[in-house]
């Protein structure tokens, strides 16, 4: 019986554990963007993946726009980031620059400075009340047991992010853009 109680109270620290760090990950990113330091943002954030996810829904959006309503299979995706996605992976660098990706945090705002071009808005990561922990918990998604979807807004197409659990902190993995900002952006892209 000793051992079963000392089982369940290792296994309930390691949740909390696992749970706190979280939220300890996710209250420094909201700091750092709330205070606007770009390169606080940066360091709590895998551009890659981050890049990677925009260039991800940014195509199956471009699918869809094009008529083919279906999900993208792995050797379709490997092809589409090797030779297809040249111009989705060029619109995302440029949407993930640090100041772009610290305004689109901040504000919500989709944007390419570069290019002067505003694809809309989404809800702000800095506008997220983290004060009240079970709203905070409400709004989070296990994705798997390393990454959690975070929704910004009350629903989902108001946009969400996505952490992933690197080490022992949680970094920005994804940003979930709203229907409405994909579809701003695919509208720039050729039809063929």
């Amino acid at each position: 019986m000793k051992w079963l109680l000392g089982i369940a109270a290792v296994l309930l620290l390691c949740l909390v554990v696992y749970a706190g760090s979280a939220f300890v990950s996710t209250l420094a990113l909201v700091s750092a963007v709330r205070s606007g330091d770009a390169t606080q943002v940066i360091a709590r954030t895998d551009l890659p993946r981050v890049r990677h996810s925009i260039v991800d829904q940014v195509m199956s959006a471009y699918l869809d726009r094009l008529g083919q309503k279906r999900t993208v299979r792995p050797l379709e995706r490997m092809a589409i980031n090797a030779f297809g996605a040249t111009i989705a992976d060029d619109l995302a660098i440029k949407l993930m620059t640090p100041e772009n990706l610290a305004v689109l945090l901040n504000t919500g705002a989709v944007r390419s400075a570069a290019e002067n071009i505003d694809f809309g808005s989404m809800s702000s990561l800095a506008d997220l009340d983290i004060s009240n922990i079970f709203v905070f918990a409400r709004r989070i998604t296990l994705v798997k047991p390393v990454e959690l979807a975070l929704r910004l807004g009350h629903s989902e197409d108001e946009g969400s992010v996505s952490m992933h659990l690197e080490g022992a902190t949680w970094k920005l993995s994804g940003i979930g853009l709203p229907p409405k900002v994909l579809s701003n952006i695919v509208a720039r892209l050729p039809t063929r």
